[in-house]
């Protein structure tokens, strides 16, 4: 398991995270990985990408721990990144483009120009059938992607900048600011609104039912989305929250928290007793101002993880979203779309990340 994180020293930190009678995390690559500081970051089973300010997406394989290669298809900064599965990336751009890449060859399929403005956020429903994005046009948008094109725009009284399905695909979120704004599938209506004190800067579904939610303090909260109640709220870290990832690992709920203060912390969430604030498991010090956050799990877990998120999609919300799509060849297997090619992935010399003590030694030797 490795934790990776972005940060505005556009600098890739690597950390293997070992469970055992108790958690250690130690440090495993540091990587010079942009030009600009690093603004996204997303993980499958094998990759971990980065979008960054410097307009370019850059792949690294984390079997071989070698950088992949880049992509270059979007212009303006890259604003959000999400896998679905082990064959396809989503990509999102200041340029309002989102475009769908095939993590095979590492070809665009399509680039479709979703939001007038820039697209601050997207997610992939569980079945792979739909995709939400929300722009600075103060709009919400559905994607068919069976045919590939948009199926549905509802417009927002102000630019919302985080949307996320939940694991069950029966719900969804915006974020707009300090406000969450839950809605149903089936209706697509807000059935219920979280509102923060401070602006939300990362928010994650813990179970189809509760909601992490970090912003611009050192406060998790922990909130339930039928009564939008805070179940719980601890201090985390120092410094403002940036981003927050969880996993479960056999049995175990893991929280982990990206903060400005530049500490990674893992954390023990016990569902059960959800009002006691989680136990810390461990913390690592970047020394960086971080931006961005995952977390890299090997093929087994990642293998779980997918077929627990296919249990869970039920018969109830096939028939919901055959409600919206007709069933046809989803169109990110289609390979007609040439102009999509148009820019393709440039592969440098392929690179090692290198180990943060063999950084320093490498330092060393210049300077005298």
């Amino acid at each position: 398991m490795e934790l990776v994180a972005g940060c505005y020293e556009q600098v890739l930190f690597g950390f293997a995270a070992r469970p055992a009678e108790s958690w250690t995390v130690v440090p495993d690559f540091t990587h010079h990985a942009h030009s600009a500081s690093l603004s996204a970051v997303a993980v499958n089973n094998r990759y971990v990408v980065t979008g960054s300010r410097d307009e370019t997406i850059q792949i690294y394989d984390m079997k071989k721990k070698i950088e992949h290669g880049a992509l270059l298809q979007h212009n303006g900064t890259i604003t959000c990144l999400e896998f679905y599965g082990t064959a396809h990336l989503l990509s999102g751009a200041e340029d309002g483009l989102i475009c769908i890449w095939n993590t095979k060859r590492w070809e665009c399929l399509k680039s479709i120009k979703a939001h007038k403005g820039h697209v601050t956020s997207l997610s992939i429903h569980p079945s792979g059938k739909l995709a939400l994005s929300v722009g600075t046009d103060k709009t919400l948008r559905t994607w068919n992607l069976v045919e590939g094109r948009s199926a549905f725009i509802k417009n927002l009284k102000q630019n919302a900048h985080i949307i996320k399905w939940s694991p069950d695909g029966e719900r969804y979120v915006t974020v707009i600011t300090n406000k969450v704004d839950i809605y149903k599938l089936d209706t697509a209506s807000i059935i219920g609104t979280i509102t923060t004190e401070k602006r939300i800067s990362s928010l994650r579904f813990i179970t189809n039912s509760i909601l992490a939610i970090a912003g611009d303090d050192e406060i998790i909260r922990f909130y339930s989305c039928d009564s939008q109640k805070c179940l719980c709220e601890f201090k985390a870290h120092e410094n403002r929250i940036k981003d927050i990832y969880s996993f479960e690992r056999d049995g175990q709920h893991v929280i982990v928290t990206a903060s400005s203060d530049g500490f990674i912390k893992m954390w023990n969430l016990d569902l059960n007793k959800i009002k006691d604030e989680p136990s810390l498991l461990c913390e690592v010090n970047t020394k960086a101002r971080l931006t961005c956050l995952a977390v890299w799990l090997d093929q087994a877990s990642e293998m779980k993880e997918n077929s627990d998120k296919a249990a869970t999609s039920s018969q109830a919300n096939e028939d919901e979203i055959s409600s919206v799509l007709r069933k046809k060849k989803v169109c990110w297997t289609d390979k007609s779309d040439k102009t999509a090619k148009r820019k393709r992935k440039i592969t440098p010399e392929k690179q090692k990340l290198e180990a943060p003590l063999q950084k320093k030694k490498k330092k060393r030797n210049r300077s005298a």
